[in-house]
């Protein structure tokens, strides 16, 4: 078991995090606690755009369905009149300087959140400077700026933040990294305007959302067929995700016996990763699947699925950004 897997285990209730975690997690929590402050202070400047901006991110290290979130969110705001656009970080990507993501744009270069995204058919920006990769957006004619996985990234000014929590794990066993999964502490949350529960436990003020799927998509052609076609088979199940074991339980759930190949988040793929030596169909996350249609197989599925929210959510969304837009 490799050192991250460690951590993680004890995170969440399997064997306990070196010792050595607590001082370093004290000192984090010192700086970021020091951080936030200099931005309230006003000693260091958020930019404020000339747009509202809805912020979308986490509270612990790892995947929590952001993703799907953010793209629910522009595709309920583009029904409702608006031309919402996505800024990224770009992690797992090289691209420093601001840009507009185009059909051609290359995950290795811009990051596969990124390019997942763009595929949904929302105009989406990247860049290490994230109000400069926003005001792409806006030149391009964006009249609300999504910010993917950004409550962390302070240098952006937002008017509604969005907080996406698993509803499974939680924030495991409460504490700050590297003796716990949260970048900030548990007390953040009374800052939050939405906090998302991503299937589990919904605990009082959470907004619950589902993950739902139940089609796949050929990487080569793009049919698709229901994935209960699959049901009792074999299938190798590949995930570069934030918490994987996710994505195999759901194949599980629906039936099929799962082989797992789980990667570090962000996985830049190379076909010797895919190359399992038979003909069992391998699936994978549609972020995944964005690195892998160049050296596609017949026999390679993605499995996509949209984020459900109750319809008051995107109600009660519309009219703070409403209000943000009047002031």
């Amino acid at each position: 078991m490799t050192l991250a897997e460690r951590l993680e285990s004890a995170w969440y209730g399997v064997g306990r995090a070196p010792w050595w975690t607590g001082p370093l997690a004290l000192l984090y929590g010192v700086l970021t606690g020091l951080r936030r402050v200099l931005y309230r202070w006003g000693v260091l400047r958020s930019v404020r755009l000339p747009v509202p901006v809805v912020v979308i991110g986490n509270l612990t290290a790892g995947g929590t369905g952001k993703t799907p979130v953010t793209i629910a969110i522009a595709e309920s705001l583009r029904r409702r009149g608006y031309t919402p656009g996505v800024v990224s970080r770009g992690y797992g990507g090289s691209q420093k300087e601001p840009a507009l993501l185009d059909d051609s744009s290359d995950p290795a270069v811009v990051g596969d959140e990124p390019c997942l995204i763009r595929a949904s058919g929302v105009a989406v920006a990247v860049g290490r400077d994230r109000p400069a990769a926003a005001k792409l957006l806006i030149a391009a004619g964006c009249d609300v700026v999504i910010a993917d996985d950004g409550l962390q990234h302070y240098a952006l000014a937002r008017d509604v933040e969005i907080c996406v929590i698993d509803g499974v794990r939680r924030f495991g066993n409460g504490r700050l990294l590297p003796a716990g999964p949260l970048r900030e502490p548990l007390s953040r949350l009374e800052q939050m305007d939405f906090r998302i529960c991503n299937g589990g436990a919904v605990a009082p003020g959470d907004t619950p959302m589902q993950l739902q799927g139940g089609q796949v998509s050929a990487l080569v052609d793009g049919q698709s067929k229901p994935i209960a076609d699959f049901t009792g088979q074999d299938v190798h199940a590949v995930a570069a995700i934030g918490h994987p074991q996710r994505f195999f339980a759901s194949l599980r759930s629906q039936g099929l016996q799962v082989i797992e190949h789980p990667f570090p988040d962000h996985h830049a793929f190379v076909p010797a990763d895919l190359a399992f030596n038979d003909d069992r169909p391998v699936l994978m996350t549609e972020k995944d699947a964005v690195k892998c249609r160049l050296f596609a197989q017949p026999h390679w599925w993605a499995v996509p699925v949209r984020a459900v929210l109750p319809q008051a959510f995107f109600d009660e969304l519309e009219g703070r950004l409403h209000r943000a837009s009047t002031r």
